[in-house]
Parts: structure tokens; C-alpha cells; sequence
């Protein structure tokens, strides 16, 4: 990506007199992920800049790394698990409850969950048939996810549950952080895994497993990544938070402008600083090209998207009451929370709003509704009946357990 992609007719906002950023230099944290890239492309290519901020990138081993590090002030704020802000808020996952914010979203779909070679020969390409397999076989396979309370780790819940096999009880479920799930998947030592791009992808060029479902296909324009930070940084530096969210949002519109943008920053991410991998294995993923390496390739329709003319970026308050339900399905909550209160203290809605109406974006509904593919409808509106609903779950208070 080059100096000449970057549009240079934008006039400087929100970074002189009272509305200058507090703080101009900002460590931020990222994994090596497809879905880092607005905010690679943000650090790199000019966008922080134009706001008056300087990005240090800093790339983290694993989500619990990136997390303490928040957590500690060595980054200001990171490429973050929409799970991993809101386990910290509420005190799961190992950490102190600690008060956070959702600044923006950062994309919807491009992750998948794969089955390993092993599994595939044996025939096992699709959830039915492992459904038949752990059933039938009484087999105890392994599946990882990238955190416990990650999007990774709900996904694949509800995927597994959704196929009536029981995560909690019928497999069993590890951590790896998402650059050796490969690593992990070659040495046999994992059956399967749920995470983002370009991982799977890598997996089934390097012919190690298929690509059994991506979440999209699960969740239609499902929220992923976001920009998060600590609650007291965005209240104690809120010019800097406006300016970043603005920075990162240009970057994200600028990405989705184009096929060429696309690809330019595909070739950016594969950078050994950034992703570090195969650009062969960014790019067709990138653009919603998808083979699953059992002879099937598709253009998909719910492709990885950062901005779609801000539906990706708004912080929806029923985005973030969704992972609630699921820590709550899965016994990770033992009661539950105050759903919307939460969401209306960690999503930054009044700064998104006013840096996106600065750029002249569209401001969406802070609720938004969907039909996943089980048939379940979600819209916020009823999270703690929505936590219950389900056949499968860990809910010892519900005549419905299934434990």
C-alpha cells in the first residue's frame, strides 16, 4: 500500500484548541488477524495522522497478554475480543472486574470453524456427521478457541450446541492463541477450531482440515472485533478517543472503497510485523472468497466488511447484551447481569456519534435485530428470557438444564 491511496483533501477536525487530543502517542494493541486491519491501516498509511495522533502498533502473543496489558496501561487501547471487554467489565475470564469501553466495532463476519484432516477422512465434513461421531463413537474430541470468554469460544458453543452436541460436556474445549492453531492442528493435539482469518483459511490450503461452517453462515453480519479500551482512558482522554475512533473509521472506509484498497491492504497485513502470513491466504478470504477444502468454493455473501457505510462501527447496545446471554447460557454468570445498564456504560455511543456524524457517516439504531441460523430471533429486547431459550446449556436454574 502506498502513499497515493490515502486521500489528502480531508481538512484536520477535532485537533486544535479545546478539542485537541490529550494524548497524541497511543500504543495499541493488535493479533495477528484480518480483522487488526483498519487499525493497522489507521497507524500506518496517514489516517491517525490526520487527527492529530500517532498509532504505535504492538503486537500481542495472545488475547490474555493483550488484555493485562490494557488492563495495566501499557496499551491505551487494542484491536480487542468483543467478549474479552465485556468478561473484564463483569469479572470473568481471570481478570479483576474492571470498568471498560467498546470505542466502535471493527468488523462483522470472516471468521470460521474447522474439523482436522483426521476427523475428515473419517468422513466427519459437517455437523451432522459429528454430531454421529461423538455420539455414536463416544469419541472425546478437543476443539479450541482463542479465549474463555471470546467471541471465538460463543461461537463455537453455539455452533456445537446447535448441532446437539453439548461444549461443556460432550467435548472438550482449550485456548490457543490464534497464530498456532496451526501449529496445534498439524501435531494432532487439536480436533477442530473456531477462530478468525487467516487462519482457517491457511488450514485448508495447507490441506489440514476443512472449513466445516463459517460464523456467518451462523450469524449473518455478526459482530466480531472492536476497539477497546479502559473506561477511565475514554473518560479521562475523550478528544484522544474521539480522534482515534475517527481514525480508524476513515481507515475502515477507506478499505472497504474498493476491490484495489482491499487488496493493497491485504498485502499490508501480510507484513512478518502484522499477520505474517501467506498473502495467498489473506486476500481471497479478504474478499469473500471461500474454499472449504472439501472440493466446495463460493463467493460468500456476508463477507469480512469494516465499514459498510458505518453499519459495521456503530457500538449497538444489543451487540454487546448478545455475549452477555451467552455467558449467562453457558454458567459463566451466575445470574444475571443488568443487560442494558451494562451495555450503556462500556459502548461509547456518544463519542462514536460524534466522530462519525464529523466524517459524515450514518449513525445506525443503537439495537439492531437478526435471525441466526438455528431460527432464533435476536433484538435485545428480552435478553434474560432469550438466555433461557435455548435446549442446550449450562443453566442450573431453569427446569429446561442440560447439563
Amino acid at each position: 500500500m502506498s502513499e497515493q491511496h490515502i486521500p489528502r483533501g480531508d481538512t484536520l477536525a477535532w485537533v486544535g484548541g479545546s478539542d485537541a487530543p490529550e494524548k497524541s502517542v497511543l500504543n495499541i494493541g493488535f493479533m495477528a488477524l484480518s480483522d487488526s486491519a483498519s487499525v493497522i491501516v489507521a497507524a500506518t498509511q496517514g489516517f491517525a495522522e490526520k487527527y492529530g495522533l500517532s498509532l504505535k502498533l504492538q503486537r500481542q502473543a495472545s488475547w490474555a497478554g493483550l488484555r493485562d496489558r490494557l488492563l495495566s496501561g501499557e496499551l491505551d487501547a487494542a484491536h480487542s475480543l468483543y467478549g474479552l471487554i465485556y468478561g473484564v467489565q463483569l469479572g470473568l475470564g481471570g481478570a479483576a472486574a474492571t470498568d471498560m469501553a467498546v470505542l466502535m466495532g471493527l468488523n462483522q463476519n470472516g471468521q470460521s470453524i474447522n474439523l482436522s484432516h483426521t476427523l475428515q477422512s473419517a468422513g466427519v465434513t459437517s455437523g451432522e456427521a459429528l454430531h454421529q461421531h461423538v455420539h455414536q463413537n463416544k469419541a472425546r474430541l478437543t476443539f479450541a478457541q482463542t479465549f474463555p470468554t471470546g467471541t471465538h469460544a460463543m461461537w463455537l458453543y453455539y455452533w456445537l450446541a446447535s448441532q446437539g452436541i453439548h461444549p461443556l460436556r460432550d467435548v472438550d474445549s482449550v485456548v490457543v492463541p490464534p497464530p498456532q492453531m496451526i501449529e496445534h492442528l498439524e501435531a494432532k493435539r487439536i480436533d477442530g477450531f473456531c477462530v478468525g482469518e487467516p487462519w482457517t483459511a491457511k488450514a485448508v490450503d495447507e490441506q489440514l482440515g476443512c472449513t466445516v461452517t463459517t460464523i456467518q453462515a451462523i450469524w449473518p453480519d455478526h459482530p466480531e472485533k472492536v476497539l477497546g479500551c479502559t473506561r477511565a482512558f475514554a473518560e479521562q482522554n475523550p478528544n484522544t478517543a474521539r480522534a482515534l475512533i475517527m481514525a480508524v473509521l476513515d481507515a475502515a472506509r477507506f478499505i472497504d472503497e474498493s476491490e484495489e484498497n482491499k487488496r493493497s491492504t491485504a498485502l499490508l497485513l501480510s507484513g512478518s510485523e502484522y499477520v505474517n502470513a501467506p498473502v495467498s491466504a489473506i486476500t481471497p478470504r479478504f474478499l469473500g472468497q471461500y474454499q472449504d477444502g472439501l472440493g466446495h468454493a463460493w463467493q460468500d455473501e456476508h463477507p469480512l466488511r469494516f465499514h459498510a457505510g458505518g453499519l459495521v462501527n456503530q457500538p449497538y447496545l444489543s451487540d454487546a447484551m448478545w455475549f452477555m446471554t451467552q455467558f449467562r447460557r453457558w454458567g459463566l454468570l451466575r445470574k444475571d447481569p443488568d443487560y442494558l445498564g451494562v451495555a450503556r456504560q462500556v459502548q461509547q455511543l456518544a463519542l462514536y456519534r460524534e466522530a462519525a456524524t464529523a466524517l459524515g457517516i450514518a449513525v445506525p439504531g443503537e439495537m439492531r435485530s437478526s435471525i441466526l441460523q438455528d431460527g432464533t430471533s435476536w433484538d435485545g429486547s428480552a435478553p434474560a428470557a432469550y438466555a433461557r431459550s435455548f435446549r442446550l446449556h449450562a443453566l442450573a436454574d431453569s427446569p429446561a438444564v442440560a447439563l
